[in-house]
């Protein structure tokens, strides 16, 4: 059994709930990255910020990313997966909820360890599986 844990981008940093969207920015483009887990007090996981949302939430509206804050776009409970739990588990998480990352966390103490994307699903999955994910996600 591939576990989550196995697959996942390890270490995973979140930006703070009160760093500006400017700061994610530069965040994203320093770590080659399209999104970054947004986290609280105690690094508690309260949302994910992608590159998408900082356009379409704030930059489209004319808001300043110098003044918006992470958690003004930390909307509804992120999804999360344990890195013990299957690898298919994690497809099905994902294609239910159609969710492009989803953040990895350890037990028993609910920290955030990882995140996993398609491209790791690509690199780690076999290629039929992949094919049905994508075309899951992609569905709408």
């Amino acid at each position: 059994m591939t576990t989550a844990g196995e697959i996942m981008h390890p270490g995973a940093e979140c930006i703070g709930d009160q760093e500006t969207l400017a700061d994610a920015a530069r965040i994203m483009r320093e770590r080659d990255v399209g999104a970054l887990p947004i986290c609280g007090e105690n690094q508690k996981l309260l949302g994910i910020l992608t590159d998408r949302d900082i356009v379409l939430k704030c930059v489209a509206e004319g808001r300043d990313p110098n003044t918006v804050k992470a958690i003004e776009l930390a909307l509804g409970r992120p999804m999360v997966i344990e890195e013990d739990e299957d690898a298919e588990l994690v497809l099905e998480v994902m294609e239910k909820n159609m969710v492009r990352r989803l953040p990895v966390i350890n037990h028993p103490d609910h920290k955030l360890v990882g995140m996993i994307s398609e491209a790791d699903i690509a690199r780690h999955m076999p290629q039929e599986r992949v094919a049905e994910f994508v075309s899951a996600i992609c569905a709408e």
